[in-house]
């Protein structure tokens, strides 16, 4: 007697539903998407729904791993010997599996052992009939997919798919498919599905995937508000940010902007006002999530404040909501903590566009079509002094130092570098970033100070330059900086 790995509702499938092979995804791309057919597809989610969650392919992995970059067919054969068996759902035995099992020893493949167990037999059974569920119920959502997109469902049809696809992602098999229908279904109702299942804690590992789709969904969203004036808002960033015209969407890059008095001059107004910002501890925990996840958060900042002018205490207080609803734990952060280690990485981002762009400007008499060379001559004379206070307190290090070096014939860009190069109380890679470049540095790391840092000594023990709050740096063209961000 069979003993059947598909419940009865799996083997009773009508065609071309019940087919395994490649004939039924032909099949169904020639069906039009009609009431009767989608009733079928939701027939076909509601019997391929397990109980619980299931594993699926881990011993299709095992086998491709074993092979590595082998470039052969024999995986590829193997695979085919499932379906040539097992065509249809009514065929899914746990006999007819030995009897794959029995083919692939033949083959040779590495990972079947010379005497197969009872568990291990049953470990590729129950792994086999979990990919034929998760390939019907992916081959369902794209029927339903293809009809919400036609506009063919009614709102109760709509509904139940939804509350389909939100069953699959919580019990783990066809997430994908699932997720792709709730999108094609929008909002409210695709939105809402996507908003409940990335706060589910049944979610796991899916729920980066799951987030980024909903991210695509609400991204319009971002930008109307981007686009609205900020009316008796309150600004986060100094005056001499607010009216930087360049935008994250590109990294705050100037381009191919003329280097002349202008241009030079808001420059260094922008860097002395990154300087400024009060500073907060860029904490890589700020979220639960995994750091690569946490980049969610960047993309509705970002979305939502485009410019440095549209960062504002309101809008830094919707991020943070937002970024809240798309199931992010901030351990405790506040809104008032969110905003100000956002606003301290926009004023990196800023500070780091700022010195790649006057590290790739001409230096010398002629730079800039010989109309105003002794403007730019003279930049490396105050940026030298701001890429050292950048660096000094772990502001787009690379891009400071960077520029320093690109600059290193002027006596103030190659003496900076040295001090970087070699003040102990700096981080070790800062210094070693430093030392990359400098020229003609001392043998020795007694390198005093840049004049005019106050020096302290944190409660962890480390050199800090004291830094004003916002309020004090405003108004002091020359406070210190903190040290190491």
């Amino acid at each position: 007697m069979d003993t059947y790995l598909l419940p009865a509702a799996m083997r009773e499938l009508p065609p071309p539903w019940h087919d395994l092979t490649y004939r039924r995804s032909q099949a169904l791309e020639a069906l039009a998407p009609t009431e009767q057919r989608r009733e079928q597809a939701r027939h076909v989610l509601r019997a391929c729904l397990p109980e619980r969650r299931q594993s699926v392919h881990d011993w299709d992995e095992e086998l491709r791993d074993s092979y590595d970059d082998r470039d052969d067919h024999t995986l590829d054969e193997a695979d085919a010997w499932l379906t040539r068996i097992m065509p249809t759902t009514s065929q899914v035995t746990r006999e007819r599996v030995v009897q794959v099992v029995g083919v692939w020893a033949d083959m040779g493949i590495p990972t079947v052992p010379e005497s197969p167990t009872e568990p291990w037999v049953d470990r590729v059974a129950a792994e086999w009939a979990a990919s034929v569920r998760q390939a019907l119920a992916d081959d369902a959502f794209a029927f339903i997919e293809r009809a919400t997109t036609a506009g063919s469902l009614n709102d109760a049809e709509a509904e139940d798919a939804a509350l389909f696809a939100a069953a699959f992602v919580r019990i783990g098999v066809a997430v994908e498919a699932a997720v792709r229908l709730l999108v094609s279904l929008g909002r409210p109702l695709g939105e809402q599905a996507l908003r409940e299942l990335v706060r589910d804690d049944e979610v796991r590992d899916f729920r980066p995937y799951v987030r980024s789709r909903l991210l695509g969904l609400r991204r319009s969203a971002y930008e109307v508000r981007a686009r609205e004036v900020t009316r008796d808002e309150e600004p986060l960033l100094p005056e001499g940010l607010q009216g930087l015209p360049y935008s994250w969407q590109n990294d705050f890059g100037w381009g191919e902007t003329a280097p002349d008095s202008h241009s030079l001059a808001g420059a260094r107004s922008a860097l002395e006002a990154c300087l400024a910002v009060e500073w907060a501890p860029d904490d890589a925990q700020m979220c639960s999530d995994a750091p690569a996840d946490c980049s969610a958060i960047a993309e509705v900042v970002r979305a939502l404040m485009p410019y440095p002018r549209l960062v504002t205490r309101e809008r830094m207080n919707e991020a943070w909501r937002e970024c809240q609803s798309l199931g992010f734990d901030f351990q405790g952060m506040d809104a008032a903590s969110f905003a100000k280690v956002w606003c301290t990485r926009i004023a990196d981002r800023v500070t780091a566009a700022v010195f790649r762009w006057l590290a790739d400007l001409p230096q010398g008499g002629g730079a800039a079509g010989d109309k105003e060379p002794a403007v730019v001559s003279a930049t490396a004379l105050w940026a030298a002094e701001l890429a050292e206070r950048s660096a000094r307190c772990g502001s787009a290090v690379e891009e400071a130092i960077w520029f320093l070096h690109r600059t290193d014939d002027v006596p103030g860009s190659r003496e900076a570098l040295a001090r970087l190069a070699f003040d102990p109380s700096l981080p070790v890679t800062t210094r070693k970033t430093a030392q990359q470049w400098a020229r003609d540095a001392p043998t020795s790391p007694a390198v005093a100070a840049e004049p005019g840092l106050v020096l302290g000594l944190s409660p962890s023990g480390r050199r800090t330059e004291c830094r004003p709050s916002h309020d004090q740096a405003v108004g002091a063209d020359n406070a210190g900086q903190q040290d190491h961000r």
